[in-house]
């Protein structure tokens, strides 16, 4: 098979067109307001800060996310998201859609929006804290959980490692009962620490909450820290992530996107996860709170092999440990992320990891193919129903088709 080769003037002219049909069909679309920062009350519109001359490539076929997360606002899914797509070096498209708020009153989503991150907090706060420690030499990812919390010795718990924690392989619970978190995190820890195992570690994949709250305790114990502190002190001031953090302050909770109705008042800014929520809203499994543009620098981060914009906060051995695919009982994972999942999508590298969370939250990143997807949603607003999945995986598939051929084949083609 031959491959025509363009030169530099045709690459342009085909560009240009491509510019131009793109430009032309975001003006036709219906309810799209490119550059607006006009407020809509119509429940799907495109709401779109001004664009800088890096948030949006319209030489990649991305537009056609916007009738996909359109569709998905129409079809009562969610009432707003924020999507921002990428490489190591710069952001492709960057919007906001539809609303943050709709009871009592409307709110529109704005690319600013604060979002609880729920199991995002896995990968993002918590894994990447025990990565650091680990890179420190403070622990090693095949400790026994019992070497740092020695209250997990019995009940044939000796044997979970750190990496069992991660990888979702220490045969805990999913979870344990809330109540298990009204007393305080010492009590939360101790009966975590005497609850039966469901399986020998390392002979079955159990996705655990709680195997997450022994790694943030893990984290507490070696550093004499919360995690909160230091996860902004090692990873999030760091990275320039200044709307990451637990527990948001009031300021910041105003542009917080609403969840659910919780005993007689709106969750807004406050954690949603009833667990995290006893324990004051910080956990090692839920409680962490961002913005998609936060969660793009972090992800830029992992392609970048550990910093961006000459910021860095892991070696590039220490992120390869962290996203590469392991096998496991059933499937493969990564420490901290999910690699396998239903809603990954169609296109992303076998490499591609990624993590969802209860809320309406996700992010991917490949690093075969240079990319990340960053889509969070309040899904949960105002009722519970409403799913961000489906839609997650038609972004992924978009965005993966946009950027094509893996970056290392793009250059030997050249």
């Amino acid at each position: 098979m031959s491959r025509v080769k363009l030169g530099r003037g045709a690459h342009a002219s085909a560009f240009g067109a491509l510019l131009l049909a793109c430009l032309a069909s975001l003006a036709r679309s219906p309810g799209v307001a490119v550059a607006s920062r006009a407020p809509s009350d119509t429940p799907g519109t495109l709401n779109v800060d001004t664009p800088g001359p890096s948030e949006v490539d319209p030489s990649l076929a991305l537009a056609s996310i916007d009738d996909e997360v359109k569709d998905a606002i129409a079809d009562g899914k969610m009432p707003g998201a924020v999507v921002v797509v990428g490489r190591r070096d710069r952001v492709l498209f960057r919007r906001a859609y539809g609303f943050r708020q709709l009871q009592p009153e409307r709110a529109r989503m704005t690319i600013d929006t604060l979002f609880d991150l729920a199991s995002l907090t896995k990968p993002v706060a918590t894994a990447t804290s025990v990565m650091v420690l680990a890179e420190e030499g403070r622990l090693g990812l095949d400790d026994s959980i019992a070497k740092h919390v020695p209250e997990c010795a019995a009940g044939g718990k000796r044997a979970i490692t750190l990496r069992h924690l991660l990888l979702h392989t220490s045969g805990l619970p999913a979870d344990t009962p809330e109540d298990d978190f009204e007393h305080g995190r010492d009590e939360a820890i101790r009966r975590i620490c005497n609850v039966p195992l469901r399986a020998a570690p390392g002979a079955k994949s159990i996705y655990s909450d709680v195997g997450f709250v022994l790694l943030e305790e893990v984290v507490r114990r070696v550093t004499s820290e919360e995690l909160p502190v230091f996860a902004r002190r090692t990873i999030f001031a760091p990275l320039g992530m200044i709307d990451t953090d637990y527990v948001p302050p009031e300021p910041r909770r105003r542009r917080a996107a609403w969840t659910e109705l919780v005993d007689g008042t709106w969750r807004a800014g406050v954690v949603h996860d009833p667990r995290a929520f006893r324990l004051g809203g910080v956990a090692g499994h839920a409680g962490l709170f961002s913005t998609a543009d936060d969660l793009a620098r972090y992800a830029r981060t992992l392609l970048a092999g550990g910093q961006v914009d000459g910021r860095r906060v892991l070696t590039e051995r220490s992120v390869a440990a962290m996203i590469a695919p392991e096998d496991v009982p059933g499937g493969v994972r990564a420490l901290g992320w999910q690699v396998e999942s239903t809603w990954k999508g169609a296109g992303l590298s076998p490499r591609a990891v990624g993590h969802f969370g209860f809320t309406g939250t996700a992010l991917w990143v490949d690093p075969d193919k240079d990319l990340f997807t960053v889509v969070l949603t309040n899904r949960v607003h105002p009722d519970g129903t409403g799913d961000a999945k489906p839609l997650v995986s038609r972004i992924n598939t978009i965005a993966a088709e946009a950027v094509g051929l893996p970056v290392d084949r793009e250059e030997a083609l050249r």
